[in-house]
């Protein structure tokens, strides 16, 4: 398994001690969700690995692989009993709350494929997982991530120092995800004084276009003219100290640096910038299904969260100025 976004599941990914039908249609599964609903490497093996995880716990609830025919007759209990396994192990709602979205999705599989109901993952109330809000990081620490001076006391090459930047920079200039930026080549950056614009490749292989500063342009080139690599134009952008792609941990190891020397907290991360991108634009009055656009939502409902992060700043701002607050 490899990070790359069109790398399926192994096929010969353990499948077992489970019944040869019911091995079939996850196989069947996970190429439908890589092919036609364009899940990435990391969420295919998410996915295969919940499913697995239940059919385990099934082999051993009811004695037995579980056939199709077995799947078709579990109940809500079996079902309870699964998640309170789960819980037994320490998993936290949310990720519960995943795992059952997982097993959901081989359910609606099996049954639109004629291969039984399996009402009873339906019946099952998923876990309640408090909301939280996301944490941006104040206006004047996220313009100074992609200061090269606060880390010229580390033992880093200056191209390395200045490739750090020129990644923070495109996160908080421009709204991308780590995964986002790392898989631009030096083709898509334009030139300086050249273009204004990117388009990335987003969640489920969706492309759209986002603006890029100039100071971001001219991060990037300086990083290009000091970078020891030749980078091809349909190579990758960001290289690590051997000269292969970037790893997001290293962007995640200089944003806990940058944070030490900022003295934020630990939430402010890589994809914090991200938020901090969205929280900034609407505060000075963006349009919300304009910031939908930038971010690559699917749905306004999810980028509508951090209307709720401004009016909670606004608020704070309130109780701390006002008088009788």
């Amino acid at each position: 398994m490899t990070d790359d976004d069109n790398t399926m599941v192994k096929d010969d990914a353990p499948l077992s001690p489970f019944a040869p039908d019911v091995a079939a249609e996850v196989a069947r599964w996970l190429d439908h969700l890589g092919a036609e609903r364009r899940m990435s490497g990391k969420t295919l093996d998410a996915y295969a690995r919940d499913v697995r995880q239940f059919l385990g716990f099934l082999a051993e609830h009811l004695g037995g692989p579980p056939s199709l025919a077995d799947l078709a007759a579990i109940k809500p209990q079996d079902v309870r009993a699964f998640m309170a396994w789960r819980r037994a192990d320490g998993v936290a709602s949310r990720s519960l709350m995943r795992s059952l979205a997982g097993v959901r999705s081989f359910g609606r599989f099996l049954e639109r494929g004629g291969k039984g109901r399996v009402g009873a993952l339906m019946a099952v109330r998923a876990p309640k997982v408090a909301k939280t809000l996301p944490k941006p990081l104040p206006v004047d620490a996220a313009r100074r991530m992609a200061d090269a001076d606060l880390r010229a006391g580390e033992d880093r090459a200056p191209w390395i120092l200045a490739r750090d930047a020129a990644v923070l920079a495109l996160l908080y200039g421009s709204g991308l995800r780590i995964a986002e930026a790392l898989s631009l080549t030096r083709g898509d950056m334009p030139e300086p004084g050249r273009g204004d614009t990117l388009v990335v490749m987003g969640k489920g292989r969706k492309q759209r276009m986002v603006p890029v500063l100039p100071q971001v342009v001219q991060f990037v080139a300086d990083y290009v003219a000091l970078c020891p690599y030749d980078l091809p134009m349909d190579s990758p952008l960001f290289v690590g100290a051997k000269g292969g792609p970037l790893s997001p941990r290293i962007v995640q190891l200089a944003m806990q640096n940058l944070r030490g020397a900022l003295g934020l907290p630990s939430s402010a991360t890589p994809h914090a910038l991200r938020h901090s991108f969205a929280t900034h634009l609407l505060a000075r009055g963006g349009d919300l299904r304009a910031i939908q656009e930038l971010l690559g939502h699917a749905s306004l409902s999810t980028t509508q969260i951090y209307t709720a992060v401004d009016t909670e700043r606004l608020m704070e701002i309130y109780r701390s100025a006002h008088p009788r607050a």
